[in-house]
């Protein structure tokens, strides 16, 4: 009951956290990836890895100064390779055109230091459009087939609340859990690229279930009439359902933080907002979407 009972307080907490997420796309904005703006990213692998200065001043001197540089940490080099075991260099830079690739190639090759190329990808900036697009028709997509489904799922419960209900709560905890990753995302200058919408969707997912194993509860709960009274039934239900749902995060979330600590660079912004996702997914379900339950049957009752 104390979740029920102190619902303002969780409520205006949520309220703060999409306000901040909202006000930080406002102002600051998606950084972009190539995946979506379109771009061209090289990895090279080196058999000993070059000081970063070094490479900027070099990809600088080449006519190559806006290229982002990122270190990809020890990787075995690629199969066949000449390097046996070497670092790997990130350059993410405007469209290049197969001249303008060979020059960037050669900036990247430094005497004493074996050099291979990984991997080249390029995307046209159409192309790049078409992705946001897509990206963000999936998810508005998804949200909404999980609403039909819980609101099919939850056609049986009619009283106190209406099953469509349970589906709209669920959508605005959704909303709330994709809203306040990527506000973090933004405030800390994150590249978003198609891994950040497989994360957000991923969010989705696990969010979505720990709403449902709730509001499952919550339905076994109102058959068995455990009390005349909704708000008791909700709050009992949390309690059953409590430790279930934390620990199930918590064991995700120390997975996830041991892939950001001691993973590779390449997957640390994944781990990373899947962390958060996860975090403020769980917190949903608990403090949020039941507890709405109950303000929505308080104002039918009205």
């Amino acid at each position: 009951m104390f979740i029920v009972k102190y619902r303002k307080i969780f409520f205006t907490f949520s309220a703060i956290l999409i306000g901040l997420s909202f006000f930080a796309m406002a102002t600051r904005g998606f950084n972009a990836g190539i995946d979506f703006k379109g771009g061209s990213i090289l990895e090279v692998a080196y058999d000993k890895r070059p000081d970063i200065e070094t490479v900027k001043s070099a990809l600088s001197k080449a006519g190559f100064a806006d290229a982002r540089v990122q270190m990809a940490g020890d990787m075995p080099a690629a199969a066949g390779g000449t390097a046996q075991a070497g670092s790997n260099v990130i350059i993410k830079t405007k469209a290049l055109s197969e001249p303008e690739r060979q020059s960037l190639t050669s900036a990247l090759s430094f005497p004493g230091l074996k050099m291979e190329e990984v991997r080249f990808n390029s995307i046209g900036p159409v192309i790049g459009k078409e992705l946001r697009s897509k990206a963000w028709i999936a998810i508005i997509m998804v949200i909404l087939g999980i609403v039909l489904f819980i609101a099919y799922v939850f056609r049986h419960v009619s009283e106190p609340i209406s099953s469509w209900k349970y589906g709209a709560i669920t959508a605005f905890t959704l909303f709330h859990d994709i809203i306040v990753p990527a506000g973090v995302f933004v405030w800390l200058g994150k590249e978003v690229d198609t891994l950040f919408v497989v994360a957000l969707l991923s969010i989705v997912g696990i969010s979505v279930h720990d709403t449902i194993v709730v509001f499952d509860r919550i339905r076994e709960n109102l058959k068995l009439r455990v009390s005349n009274d909704f708000a008791t039934t909700v709050g009992t239900s949390l309690r059953q359902t409590f430790t279930r749902s934390i620990n199930t995060s918590l064991t995700v979330m120390l997975v996830l933080a041991t892939l950001f600590f001691f993973g590779p660079t390449s997957t640390k912004d994944f781990s990373l907002i899947l962390w958060i996702g996860i975090a403020i997914g769980t917190y949903s379900s608990v403090f949020i979407a039941s507890p709405l339950l109950v303000v929505l049957e308080k104002w039918q009752n009205k």
